[in-house]
């Protein structure tokens, strides 16, 4: 009897360490498996370059001299106004992708996998995030550099423009959290893909991304000033530089104080899906 309580003892899924040093331990293996394997499928981040580097060449000269910023419609004026909510745009789109690689994980039972060792719940997905976001900042790098190309330029100095970009970083790793709730609600990666898209459209659309939110209807022009991802282009411009002489600011408070409301509502959304990933994480591979 008593060799068998043993058995039993020794065959059961190890008990999961905690404290936080160990937990972010575990987050930094996991997130280093995640790199590894992101190495090993160049295409992918290939991929993700060629949508946003589209967006910049259609935007700026199909659209440039038809959308009036600040009274002027000089393509070069739009094109300093439009590159943050490109920059903006595509850390955020970033979620599809996390969406799908936490899916694919579950799908292919890495998950289960990952549960029967002796490590934080919580470090698959940070682990997970926190390598879409080394991802996404080397996508960043490379369409800062064709924004320079292109007749992009920073105005207020270096520490400010890191500062910009630090604040689109942290945008993207939020959205990134929505990410994972969804690759853990849905059955497929690509589904996870589908459900991490069709409500990115309207989110960035309906913002001050790429036109001004003045001309907009008046439920619209409430939404986007009001909007998350606004409130990161709008401090992302201001800190770049990139805010056109007359260009009429909103006087709702998220764009009088955008940096302030970017880094609120980046912290409430970590705050808030991270607690409801994880929470989903326990249940669904219970």
């Amino acid at each position: 009897m008593s060799t068998i309580g043993n058995t039993a003892l020794g065959t059961a899924a190890p008990r999961a360490r905690g404290g936080v040093v160990q937990s972010g331990r575990d987050s930094l293996v996991v997130a280093k498996r995640n790199l590894i394997r992101m190495a090993r499928i160049p295409e992918v981040v290939i991929f993700g370059l060629i949508q946003p580097i589209m967006f910049v060449v259609l935007f700026s000269y199909v659209f440039g001299g038809s959308i009036a910023v600040g009274g002027s419609t000089d393509p070069s004026t739009y094109r300093q106004f439009l590159m943050a909510g490109i920059f903006a745009q595509t850390v955020t789109f970033a979620t599809a992708g996390a969406g799908a690689g936490i899916a694919d994980d579950m799908h292919k039972g890495l998950i289960d996998r990952f549960r029967s060792l002796p490590m934080a719940r919580g470090a698959v997905l940070t682990g997970r995030t926190l390598a879409d976001l080394v991802q996404t900042a080397l996508t960043l790098v490379v369409l800062a550099i064709v924004a320079v190309i292109v007749g992009w330029r920073i105005h207020e100095g270096i520490l400010k423009a890191l500062a910009g970009f630090a604040l689109l970083l942290l945008l993207g790793y939020a959205f990134s959290w929505i990410g994972a709730l969804i690759g853990l609600t849905v059955r497929t990666p690509e589904a996870a893909t589908s459900g991490g898209l069709i409500w990115l459209f309207p989110l960035t659309f309906i913002s001050n991304a790429f036109v001004p939110s003045d001309n907009m209807p008046t439920a619209l022009r409430y939404i986007a000033e009001w909007n998350p991802f606004s409130a990161t282009v709008q401090a992302a411009r201001q800190l770049f530089g990139n805010l056109p002489d007359g260009y009429p600011v909103p006087a709702a408070w998220p764009m009088q104080h955008p940096v302030w409301a970017s880094l609120i509502w980046s912290v409430v959304i970590i705050v808030v899906f991270r607690t409801l990933s994880v929470r989903k994480y326990r249940s669904a591979t219970a």
